[in-house]
């Protein structure tokens, strides 16, 4: 039998307990509150970019389309009247002042010269890139008609093959096809990347070429060949008369001979001729040795071979597709490597064995 309850006892209201309880409900209120209008003024303060874009914003913030019409790029025998732009690029190992000083003594308007130079990731081209750093910060922050179009330093993303730059090392002829190889590479990644859709004439000029005519540029365009190369000397101390004298410098620029010929057919595919050298004795016609009177500055032979020591080049050669190869090219690399490859493609070589220029004396 259940049980009957006996009376039920109400416990008595605690109105602290109802107090605290209201307070609390009111904080998570305002907290809930205030989180939302946070969250939403942060939401409206956020950048634009971080918004999903529609495809018709994201046209809109591409640049602009430019167009070139490359039948109006000019190359003529009158470069500074046609105000033709020139790149001048340079592969630098070693900063030497004197190359810098004779580059700013160019009589060419520096607003039509773009500059490029690409160095090894060495400490010497580290060296090298501080100075030149210094003496361009230098100029374009001078007066701006001294100041050039553009200039742009790159750092080859390959080791160098030698260790030592010296004349002598960098001479011998065991090293010379994984040195001009790697040549090939660092002139090619310069020249892709600067070569601009209004060049009109590439000039290479070596890092030490010290000494040039200051009508350089207009001088080797005004004979309007594609490919012109001046004849590279080297000024020195005759030993036996303690006189000023001078010598020929560069060989690479030559006329093929009948024996390099045959050379070349006996070889390896691998393996390339090489000049200047009494162990490999060619017989071609060197450019070096053809120089007779100074006063025909302008006397031209054509060339099958050249040197990139001072080197004009009309940009179409280029464009065309003619570049440094850095592996045997009918047993020939880098810049007589290049010529050939030119002539492959109809563009033909001109020297000027009176018109000098003077590499640096070691």
């Amino acid at each position: 039998m259940a049980r009957p309850m006996g009376p039920v006892r109400l416990r008595r209201t605690n109105y602290v307990t109802l107090s605290i309880g209201a307070i609390l409900c009111l904080f998570i209120i305002y907290f809930l509150s205030h989180t939302s209008s946070t969250s939403q003024t942060v939401s409206a303060s956020r950048p634009a970019t971080r918004k999903p874009a529609s495809k018709a914003s994201l046209i809109g913030e591409r640049p602009p389309v430019r167009r070139f019409n490359l039948n109006n790029v000019t190359i003529t025998p009158d470069p500074i009247g046609n105000r033709e732009a020139v790149l001048i690029l340079t592969p630098m190992a070693r900063f030497y002042q004197e190359y810098w000083d004779n580059l700013l003594k160019l009589q060419y308007p520096r607003e039509l010269i773009t500059l490029g130079f690409i160095l090894p990731k060495n400490k010497e081209g580290n060296t090298a890139t501080t100075a030149l750093q210094a003496q361009i910060t230098k100029t374009q922050k001078g007066p701006a008609k001294d100041r050039f179009r553009s200039i742009i330093i790159e750092r080859q993303d390959f080791d160098p093959p030698l260790t030592s730059q010296d004349e002598s090392e960098r001479h011998k002829m065991e090293n010379q096809k994984a040195r001009r190889a790697s040549m090939s590479r660092a002139r090619n990644s310069l020249l892709f990347t600067t070569l601009g859709a209004d060049t009109s004439w590439v000039l290479w000029l070596d890092s030490d070429i010290v000494e040039t005519p200051p009508t350089l540029i207009q001088d080797l365009a005004a004979h309007d060949k594609p490919i012109i190369v001046p004849n590279c000397y080297q000024r020195f101390t005759d030993p036996e008369t303690g006189k000023p004298a001078e010598r020929p410098y560069d060989f690479n620029s030559w006329q093929d001979s009948p024996t390099a010929q045959d050379i070349a057919s006996k070889m390896g595919q691998d393996d390339i001729i090489l000049e200047g050298y009494s162990e490999m004795a060619t017989y071609r016609a060197l450019m070096a040795y053809m120089a007779e009177k100074d006063d025909q500055v302008h006397m031209e032979v054509p060339l099958d071979g050249v040197g990139g020591t001072a080197l004009l080049v009309k940009a179409d050669v280029h464009r065309d597709g003619a570049m440094f190869p850095p592996f045997p090219f009918y047993h020939l690399i880098e810049t007589e490597g290049f010529a050939k490859m030119a002539r492959r493609l109809g563009w033909h070589a001109t020297g000027l064995p009176n018109y000098k220029v003077y590499h640096y004396n070691e």
